[in-house]
């Protein structure tokens, strides 16, 4: 397993307004013979606890799966040209997402690498959203 600073970009579009989210952080990667694990935790403003992520990409490149788990759970699968119902936990109660995979990426080397994953949501059946997911990560030299 080794230790990695993750850089995170994601966007969605609703429609024609585009929102991106930036996160930089520490975590871990791992290669278990079919994927790519990362872990990391995000921070949430107090009184919220943080906020601990899995995020498995295979090495074929045919799914990504997203777990979070903190205040509000939620596990949303990616795959590529398959619609998969996701929960998603909110403070109201959990949601049932239609989510779309349109790609997914991996490049790696020695020292380095990025993902990416590109999706759509649906709520009820009615497009809400386009989404990507952009991971870059740089290894820890200093193991």
């Amino acid at each position: 397993m080794d230790r990695i600073l993750l850089e995170i970009t994601g966007t969605q579009q609703i429609d024609s307004q585009k929102d991106k989210i930036e996160l930089t952080t520490v975590g871990t990667l791992r290669d278990d013979g079919s994927a790519y694990i990362i872990r990391y935790t995000e921070e949430q403003t107090p009184p919220l606890s943080p906020v601990k992520v899995t995020v498995r990409i295979q090495k074929d490149e045919s799914a990504v799966q997203m777990t979070r788990t903190g205040a509000f759970d939620s596990c949303l699968t990616v795959e590529k040209s398959k619609r998969n119902l996701c929960r998603y936990g909110t403070e109201f109660g959990d949601v049932l997402l239609g989510i779309y995979g349109r790609e997914i990426e991996a490049k790696i080397s020695d020292s380095d690498g990025s993902f990416f994953f590109g999706y759509d949501i649906d709520v009820n059946g009615s497009h809400a959203s386009r989404n990507t997911v952009n991971m870059t990560y740089t290894k820890n030299q200093e193991q």
